[in-house]
């Protein structure tokens, strides 16, 4: 009996980069920790101070969490409304938070008590911060305002009006206690000066302005709007030195890393980016499941946690070099390492007469192999389209599919399937019939459910819609192709026209030079 051979997974030609060491770094995370919350994650803030606690605000609750242990540690919820941001203190006793409310609030972070109530804005408060003598405090608001109020005190020191709409994002400068930066929907940032009464700088950043930071020296500032981030100089007056735009949508959020030599985004498109700041050039990312609200970085680098707008908080720790080594170490030093067992069987000397028994470890197929083998067709092809297969490997799925119509069972393969399994095959074929290596497959496979199925599919809403989806991926990758042949002949010919130039220029070059020619004498 002739042994089965399994199924060879085709591998299909595809561009890709070489992974950088920047790129390894940033990838270099032990699986994340995932929290749920009720809302979406608006802000993130870590600590200064080991154990670099963080704290997040969400719904009507700020909560305090530990990075060694990934758990809440203390949960603020004396809030009737949604809040929005919620800051430590430097020393880490103390917390700011403004929300829906219009009301900021100073906590105790031991007890939980409020301390200090300021009452002054009209609308939902979105940022709060402490300044650089941790005495004062800015708020700004849908109010179009931004404010400064004394803690001792519990007075406002000072009130700005310049902006004409919602007052969405803040900073402090790290450098002064008196200045501040706010960023509004109405497109400006603004530097405003807390011993005069308006701003002393403003520059247009063309789009509603969602994040705002500073560097630390207080001399350049970054805000973040749609799709790009914008770098200003606040010494030359407000100049722009770099606009970042490796985003698809939105930007929401940005932080700095440790060292401050990576600038971290992170977008609605589901993506966290890494930016050098002395490039502004792109050097790594980090995909995750849904929109970005807020996204943060512990003072060590050890720490990244990321909001999501519907509501899950992923929490990612770096893999330490020394748990790598002792798994390494545990690897070669296991029970039975030590030399006695080390030494137990090599000083075995075979002899003459001895019989050698060949042992042949079993190797172990693949679902869809154990099926193919058996000639269940039908159910090989279920193997290869379950979610780990068709997400991860679609072309293990291709390959199947490319086996089956070899043996020439693929009609049976297809055929006697419910709506729900008709809806997931039209689905994947969505998915992958643009990929060039796997569009003669797919299409000849569509073709076959038409053909098995166009009887019924009418009485069933869910494959109808499925099919108009892939019917209108279709078109669009028609449209594409056309666009593409004719930027191909556009690009034609704007080459053949720059290879002919130099020649005309060489010709008449020749001409000139040649005796005579000034006098119309060749």
């Amino acid at each position: 009996m002739a042994e089965f051979k399994k199924t060879t997974n085709l591998r299909f030609p595809r561009g890709g980069k070489n992974v950088t060491k920047e790129q390894e770094y940033w990838k270099d995370f032990e699986f994340p920790v995932t929290v749920k919350d009720y809302a979406g994650i608006t802000h993130i803030n870590f600590s200064p101070l080991v154990p670099y606690q963080f704290v997040t605000s969400s719904s009507t609750r700020v909560q305090i969490y530990n990075p060694l242990t990934s758990k809440v540690d203390k949960t603020i919820s004396r809030f009737k409304d949604v809040v929005y941001s919620g800051i430590l203190r430097d020393d880490g006793k103390l917390l700011v938070a403004g929300g829906a409310e219009a009301l900021v609030r100073i906590f105790d972070v031991s007890c939980r008590a409020i301390l200090r109530t300021f009452k002054g804005h009209e609308k939902p408060i979105q940022v709060t911060k402490f300044l650089a003598d941790n005495t004062h405090i800015m708020s700004c608001s849908d109010d179009q305002t931004v404010r400064c109020w004394d803690i001792p005190s519990e007075t406002e020191v000072v009130k700005f009006d310049d902006h004409s709409d919602y007052v969405r994002c803040g900073c402090i400068n790290p450098a002064s206690k008196d200045v501040i930066v706010s960023g509004s929907y109405d497109h400006t940032v603004k530097l405003f000066d807390l011993r005069s009464k308006s701003s002393i700088l403003s520059v247009d950043h063309g789009q509603p302005v969602e994040s705002v930071l500073m560097f630390p020296g207080g001399g350049i500032f970054l805000s973040a709007g749609g799709n790009y981030v914008k770098v200003w100089d606040a010494l030359a007056g407000g100049r722009l030195l770099a606009t970042i735009s490796d985003h698809h949508k939105t930007i929401t959020c940005m932080c700095f890393s440790a060292k401050y030599d990576r600038l971290l985004t992170g977008s609605l498109d589901r993506h966290v980016k890494v930016h050098d700041v002395t490039t502004y050039k792109t050097v790594a990312g980090v995909t995750f499941s849904s929109p970005i609200l807020s996204v943060g970085i512990s003072a060590d680098d050890q720490t990244l946690a990321v909001g999501m707008a519907d509501g899950l908080l992923s929490i990612k720790h770096r893999k330490q070099v020394e748990k790598r080594k002792e798994k390494a170490k545990s690897k070669r030093t296991g029970p039975g390492s030590s030399y006695q067992y080390y030494v137990k069987g090599h000083m075995f000397q075979p002899k003459q007469n001895d019989l050698l028994v060949d042992h042949r470890r079993k190797e172990k197929l693949q679902k869809y192999d154990v099926y193919l083998r058996k000639f269940e067709h039908s159910k090989a092809l279920d193997a290869a389209l379950q979610v780990k297969v068709r997400t991860v490997t679609p072309n293990v799925t291709i390959t199947i599919m490319q086996e089956l119509i070899r043996r020439d069972v693929i009609n049976s393969a297809l055929s006697g399937r419910d709506e729900q399994w008709l809806r997931i095959m039209v689905t994947f074929i969505r998915k992958n019939i643009s990929n060039t290596s796997f569009t003669s497959t797919l299409v000849d496979i569509s073709n076959l459910l038409l053909d098995i199925y166009s009887p019924v599919v009418a009485d069933s809403p869910a494959v109808t819609n499925a099919l108009k989806s892939l019917k209108n991926t279709l078109k669009q990758e028609l449209e594409f192709q056309e666009n593409l042949h004719e930027v191909s002949g556009m690009l034609d010919s704007i080459l053949a026209a720059s290879q002919s130039r130099p020649c005309l220029l060489d010709i008449n070059t020749d001409f000139l030079a040649t005796p005579g020619a000034v006098n119309g004498v060749s």
